[in-house]
C-alpha cells in the first residue's frame, strides 16, 4: 500500500473524518468552487457571442453597402448607354449605312460620323474600354478602337434588344484590350422605331476596383467580386492568377448563394478558413464577398478564451487533486474489497485485505477477511471430496466402456460409435470398412491348456490388434474369442490389406503355454460401407457371413464379401 494513504488516512482519523459520510460533506465544501468556474465560463461564451454579432454585423454592412453601390454603378452605365444608343447622331447615320438605296460614298461619311461620336464619348468616360455599334447581324459598323477586335454580346442580345430588356454580357478577357471586361448594349432604333442595331460598350472593372477599395475593411478583411460560376472577377486583393482563373470551389459557391447574406465559415480561393458573407447584385447576378481570417478575427476570442481554459483547468487541477486524494480513502478500500471479492468469485480465496481505516471501510475489511478463512477451510474439505469423487468416476467410466479382460473397447460402446461413424461418412460421402476377427481353433485351446491360458490369448492378441492399426482406427472385443477393427475412410481394398497384415502379426507372435511352443491363427471377414450396406446390423452380419466363408475354406485366412 501507497505511504501517501496511509499517511492521509491517519491525517483524517485525528480529525474523527473516519466515516464515509465526513468525507463525503468535506468533498462537497471543496465542490463550491465549480460556481465560479461556472461564471468564468459564462463570460467568455457571452463575449464570443458579442464579439461574433459585431463581426457578422460588419460583415453584413460591407457587403449590403458595397452590393447596392456596385447595382448603382452598374445601372448608372446601363442608363448611359441607352442615352449614348438615342444619339440622333448614332440612328439617323446607322439608318443611312443600312439603306440599300445609300452611296458608297454616303455610307463611308455615316460610319465617320459615328465613328467619331464614339471616340469622343470614349474619352469622356473611363469605365469604356471600347464603345461600339452593332447591327442586326452582329456585325461590327462602327467602334472607337482602333483595329480589329470582337463582339462578346450574350446569345439572346437580338431578342432581348427588341424586348427591352437591359442587355448584360458574362465577363470575359478581351485580347485586344489586355483587359477583363464585360459587354453591356442598348437598342438603336430609327425614327419609324425599327430595331437597326445596338450601341455596345465594353466596361473595364477599374471603377470596380476603386469602389471595393473604398469600403475595405479591418487590416486582415478583403472584399471581392465572384461570378455565378465562383470566378474571381476583381478583389481588394492582388490576384496571381490570369483575370477570372482564381475560383472558389463549386461546393462553397453554391452555399454562399443560396445562404445569401448569411455569415458563415469557408475556405476561399487561397484555401484559408475564413468568415465570410455574400450579397448579390441584381443586374449582373454576380455576388459581392466580404471575408476576415478566421483565427485572426477571433484572436481577442481566442486570447480569452486561453486565459479562461488556464484558469479553469488551474482550479479544476487544484480541485481535483484534493478531490482525488480524498476520494481515494473511501475508493482505494472499497477498490479493495471489489477486486478481493472478484478474486474469491473466480476461486482464489487466498485474499487477505489490511485495514488501513477505520470506521465503516475498517469493520468491512476485518469482516470480509474473516469471511475468506472460512471459505478456504471449507474449500480445503470439499476439494478433498471432489477429488475422491473424480477418481472414482474415472474408474467407473473406464468400466463402463471397456472389457474387463483385454482392455479393449466393449459391445455397447461399439454400438455408439459406429453408429456415429455410419452418420458421419454418409454426411461426408466417405467409405469405411469393418473387420470381424475370430481366434481359431479357441475352444480346443482351452480344453487343452484351461481358461487362464486362453485369457493371456485373448489379452495378448488384442494387444496385437492395437499396435497393428493406425492411431483412428477403432478395436472392440464383440463377445468371446471375436473382435471387430473399424477403418475409418477405408475402401474395401485397402481394409483387405489392412486385415492381412493383422493376419499374419498374429500368425508370427509366439504363444507358449506351459512351456509349448504353439501357433495361433485368426480368420478375418471384410465388409464396407456403403458397399454392404448402410446401417450397424447389416454391415457387422456381413462381416460375420465373410467370416463364416473364412472358417469354411480353412481358417487363417481373409474374406472379403
Amino acid at each position: 500500500m501507497a505511504s501517501w494513504e496511509v499517511s492521509t488516512s491517519g491525517f483524517l482519523n485525528k480529525f474523527g473524518f473516519q466515516s464515509i459520510r465526513s468525507k463525503i460533506i468535506i468533498f462537497a465544501l471543496i465542490s463550491t468552487l465549480i460556481p465560479s468556474l461556472a461564471m468564468g465560463w459564462l463570460s467568455y461564451i457571452n463575449n464570443q457571442r458579442f464579439l461574433t454579432e459585431k463581426i457578422n454585423q460588419e460583415l453584413q454592412s460591407v457587403t449590403s453597402h458595397t452590393s447596392r453601390e456596385i447595382d448603382l454603378w452598374l445601372k448608372e452605365r446601363l442608363y448611359d448607354i441607352r442615352v449614348f444608343s438615342s444619339s440622333f447622331v448614332v440612328s439617323k447615320n446607322l439608318e443611312t449605312m443600312l439603306r440599300k438605296k445609300s452611296s458608297k460614298d454616303q455610307r463611308k461619311t455615316a460610319r465617320r460620323h459615328i465613328t467619331d461620336y464614339l471616340r469622343s464619348v470614349r474619352k469622356k468616360f473611363v469605365d469604356y474600354e471600347e464603345l461600339m455599334v452593332v447591327d442586326r447581324n452582329e456585325n461590327i459598323v462602327a467602334s472607337s478602337a482602333m483595329g480589329k477586335t470582337a463582339v462578346h454580346l450574350p446569345g439572346d442580345w437580338l431578342k432581348r434588344a427588341n424586348s427591352g430588356t437591359p442587355i448584360i454580357g458574362t465577363p470575359v478577357w478581351d485580347e485586344f484590350h489586355k483587359t477583363g471586361v464585360m459587354m453591356v448594349a442598348a437598342p438603336i432604333v430609327s425614327a419609324r422605331g425599327r430595331l437597326l442595331g445596338v450601341l455596345a460598350a465594353k466596361l473595364n472593372f477599374r471603377t470596380l476596383q476603386k469602389i471595393l477599395d473604398n469600403y475595405n475593411f479591418q487590416d486582415t478583411g478583403h472584399l471581392y467580386v465572384i461570378s455565378p460560376e465562383g470566378a474571381l472577377l476583381v478583389g481588394t486583393q492582388r490576384l496571381d492568377a490570369g483575370f477570372m482563373e482564381t475560383r472558389l470551389s463549386p461546393k462553397t459557391t453554391n452555399r454562399l448563394f443560396a445562404l445569401e447574406a448569411i455569415v458563415m465559415e469557408f475556405s476561399n480561393y487561397r484555401n484559408i478558413d475564413v468568415i465570410g458573407a455574400l450579397n448579390k447584385i441584381p443586374q449582373a447576378g454576380w455576388g459581392i464577398i466580404a471575408e476576415l481570417e478566421r483565427d485572426k478575427a477571433y484572436a481577442e476570442i481566442f486570447h480569452l478564451r486561453n486565459i479562461t481554459i488556464a484558469f479553469v483547468a488551474g482550479i479544476l487541477l487544484l480541485v481535483g487533486l484534493s478531490a482525488y486524494l480524498l476520494g481515494l480513502t473511501i475508493v482505494g478500500p472499497l477498490n479493495r474489497l471489489i477486486q478481493g471479492a472478484d478474486k474469491v468469485a473466480s476461486g482464489d480465496l487466498e485474499v487477505s485485505l489490511p485495514p488501513v481505516t477505520g470506521g465503516e471501510l475498517g469493520f468491512m475489511t476485518s469482516v470480509f477477511n474473516y469471511m475468506v478463512e472460512r471459505l478456504r477451510q471449507g474449500r480445503d474439505k470439499l476439494a478433498a471430496v471432489n477429488q475422491a469423487l473424480e477418481e472414482r468416476n474415472i474408474e467407473l467410466r473406464e468400466l463402463s466402456v471397456t472389457d474387463s479382460l483385454t482392455g479393449l473397447f466393449n459391445r455397447e460402446h461399439l454400438h455408439e460409435t459406429l453408429v456415429n461413424e455410419l452418420a458421419r461418412s454418409e454426411r461426408h460421402q466417405h467409405e469405411f470398412g469393418i473387420l470381424m476377427l475370430d481366434i481359431d481353433r479357441f475352444k480346443q485351446f482351452n480344453d487343452n491348456f484351461g481358461h487362464l491360458a486362453g485369457d493371456e490369448v485373448l489379452r495378448k492378441v488384442a494387444s496385437i490388434f492395437k499396435s497393428s492399426v493406425r492411431s483412428c482406427d477403432y478395436v472392440a472385443r464383440y463377445g468371446g474369442e471375436e473382435f471387430i477393427i473399424m477403418l475409418p475412410e477405408t475402401p474395401m481394398e485397402e481394409a483387405v490389406q489392412a486385415a492381412e497384415r493383422i493376419r499374419a502379426c498374429v500368425e508370427k507372435e509366439p504363444f507358449s503355454p506351459e512351456g509349448k511352443r504353439i501357433k495361433i491363427t485368426i480368420s478375418v471377414g471384410v465388409s464396407s460401407f456403403p458397399q454392404h450396406g448402410t446401417g450397424e446390423e447389416a454391415l457387422i452380419q456381413k462381416a460375420d457371413e465373410a467370416l463364416y466363408e473364412a472358417k469354411k475354406s480353412g481358417r487363417n485366412r481373409v474374406v472379403p464379401l
